[in-house]
C-alpha cells in the first residue's frame, strides 16, 4: 500500500535513485568509450568523429522514441511497470553492445540502449514526486538526481580502467541487479486514483489539446536543452577542440569526470536552495548564469590553448538545474498525463543532441566556419530560448501533484 512520505529517505527514493543512477552510467558509456570502441573497429581521423556523432544521435534519436513509448506505458499501466520495463531492455542491450564487430550492430544497439534508457528517469521522478509530501519533494529528487550524477561520474572512472568491451558487459549486468532488488508494491496513491477515474491516460491528443499545455511543454523541453548541449556536444568533443586549438594533455574521461562532479555539486546546491528558497524558477535561472559564464570562458580558455579541467567543472556546477528542472516539469502536468510529459521532456532534451550536431555542422559549412565557432553559435542558440523558456514558465514550488488534466 502507498503512502505519503515526508522525509527522502524512503524506498521509492532508492529505487529511483539506484535506477538514474545505472541510467546514467550507461548512459554515458558511449560517450567516454566512443573514441576507443571506434578505434578498435578500425576508425581513424575525421571518419572517427563522424561516425561518433552518428551513432551519438542514433542513441538520442532512441531516447526520444522510448521516452514517448515508456511515458505513455507509465500513465497506462503504473510507474514501476515502465521504471522495471527498460531496465530489462537497456540491460540487455548493453551485454549485447560488448560484443559489436560492426558499425552497423552498433548503431542498432545503441538505438535500443536509448529506447530503454528513456523510461528510468521521468517515470522514476513522478515515483518521488508522487510518494512525498508537496513542501518535501524536492529533497527526494535532489538524491535521485546527485545519484545520477554519481552513476555518470562511475561512467567516467572505468574509462580509465575498463576495456570498452567489458564495461558495457558490466553496465548491463549491473541492470539485471537492480532488477533482482525491485520491490513490489510501490506504485503511488495518485496513479491508483487516477487508474480508477475516466480521464484519458498517456494521450499526446490531450497533451496537445491546450495551447497552455503545448506552451509549457516546449518551454520545459527548450529549459533542460542547455544541459546536453554542454556535456553531449562540448565535454564530449573535447578531443577535437584540444586538437584543433593545440592543447595538449586533454583527456575525455577528465574533461567528463570533472564536468559530472560540477553537475552532483549542483544538483545538491540548486535542490537545496530551491527548497530554501521556496522557488524553483529563480534558482534555475540563478544556475543558467552560472552556465552561460562558465560556457563563455570555457570557449575563452580554449582559444587561449589552455587547460579546459575547472571551466568544465564549473559548466557542471551551471548545468546543475537538472533536479530542479526535473522536479518542475512532473509539477506543471497532471496525473494522467505526468510521466508521459517528464518521459518524453527528458529525453527530447537529452535527445536534442540529434538536431544540435546538425545544426552545428549546418552552421559551419553554411558560414565556412570552424568547429569551435560553430559550437559558439549553437551555444548562443540554445541558452537564449533555454533563458526565455524559463523566465515565462509559472512557479511551480509547493504546487499540489493531486490534478487530473482535462
Amino acid at each position: 500500500m502507498s503512502r505519503t512520505y515526508q522525509t527522502p529517505f524512503n524506498i521509492a527514493v532508492l529505487a529511483a535513485g539506484l535506477g538514474f543512477f545505472i541510467d546514467a552510467f550507461d548512459l554515458f558509456l558511449f560517450n567516454v568509450y566512443r573514441i576507443p570502441s571506434l578505434k578498435d573497429l578500425g576508425l581513424s581521423g575525421n571518419d572517427l568523429r563522424l561516425a561518433g556523432e552518428k551513432l551519438l544521435a542514433i542513441q538520442m534519436a532512441g531516447m526520444m522514441i522510448g521516452g514517448i513509448l515508456s511515458g505513455i506505458l507509465a500513465d497506462k499501466k503504473g510507474r514501476v511497470t515502465a521504471l522495471f520495463g527498460s531496465i530489462i531492455l537497456y540491460s540487455v542491450c548493453n551485454i549485447a553492445n560488448g560484443f559489436v564487430h560492426d558499425i552497423n550492430t552498433y548503431a542498432l544497439i545503441r538505438f535500443l540502449a536509448g529506447i530503454g534508457l528513456a523510461g528510468e528517469l521521468g517515470a522514476g521522478i513522478t515515483l518521488v514526486g508522487e510518494s512525498m509530501a508537496p513542501e518535501k519533494r524536492g529533497y527526494g529528487t535532489i538524491l535521485v538526481a546527485t545519484l545520477g550524477a554519481l552513476g555518470a561520474i562511475t561512467a567516467g572512472l572505468a574509462g580509465d580502467f575498463l576495456p570498452w568491451r567489458t564495461a558495457f558487459i558490466a553496465a548491463g549486468a549491473a541492470g539485471f541487479l537492480l532488477l533482482f532488488m525491485r520491490v513490489k508494491s510501490m506504485e503511488t496513491t495518485l496513479f491508483e486514483q487516477t487508474k480508477k477515474s475516466e480521464a484519458k491516460k498517456g494521450s499526446f491528443k490531450l497533451l496537445f489539446s491546450s495551447r497552455q499545455r503545448i506552451a509549457k511543454y516546449i518551454g520545459c523541453i527548450l529549459m533542460g536543452v542547455p544541459i546536453w548541449y554542454s556535456v553531449g556536444i562540448l565535454i564530449t568533443l573535447s578531443p577535437e577542440l584540444a586538437s584543433l586549438h593545440h592543447i595538449s594533455g586533454i583527456k575525455l574521461s577528465t574533461c567528463f569526470i570533472l564536468f559530472q562532479l560540477g553537475i552532483a555539486s549542483g544538483d545538491l546546491s540548486s535542490g537545496i536552495f530551491s527548497q530554501y528558497f521556496k522557488s524553483r524558477k529563480k534558482i534555475i535561472i540563478v544556475y543558467m548564469l552560472v552556465g552561460i559564464t562558465a560556457t563563455i570562458l570555457h570557449f575563452s580558455r580554449i582559444y587561449n590553448s589552455s587547460d579546459l579541467s575547472l571551466t568544465s567543472f564549473f559548466m557542471g556546477l551551471g548545468c546543475g538545474y537538472l533536479a530542479v528542472f526535473v522536479t518542475t516539469t512532473a509539477e506543471h502536468f497532471g496525473t494522467n498525463l505526468r510521466v508521459t510529459v517528464t518521459a518524453t521532456v527528458t529525453n527530447f532534451m537529452r535527445g536534442a543532441v540529434t538536431l544540435l550536431i546538425p545544426l552545428h555542422q549546418w552552421i559551419e559549412n553554411s558560414f565556412s566556419l570552424s568547429l569551435t565557432q560553430g559550437l559558439i553559435y549553437t551555444g548562443i542558440i540554445v541558452w537564449i530560448l533555454a533563458l526565455t523558456s524559463t523566465i515565462l514558465l509559472p512557479e511551480t514550488y509547493g504546487k499540489t501533484m493531486e490534478f487530473i488534466e482535462q
